[in-house]
């Protein structure tokens, strides 16, 4: 029970790390819109890879999820 509610906890943090990250590129890549969701997957993994733009903590949740994984999150969007 306890797993399950640190499982949520930490995905609601990835969604919200998700959307934070997204954000970032958005500014500097006023296309990105318009771009597949692979690609912007993609990005997200090297900035991720980088740790400029997260802590430690998050850079640790954050490392957990494949590409894949965040194409699927971000489709949920």
């Amino acid at each position: 029970m306890l797993q399950d509610k640190k499982s949520e906890t930490d995905a609601e943090r990835q969604k919200v790390l998700l959307q934070r990250l997204v954000g970032t590129l958005s500014r500097e890549y006023p296309e990105l819109y318009y771009q597949p969701t692979s690609l912007v997957a993609r990005l997200i993994r090297q900035r991720v890879a980088d740790g400029t733009t997260l802590n430690g903590d998050e850079r640790k949740l954050m490392e957990r999820l494949t590409e894949r994984d965040i194409e699927v999150l971000l489709s949920l969007h």
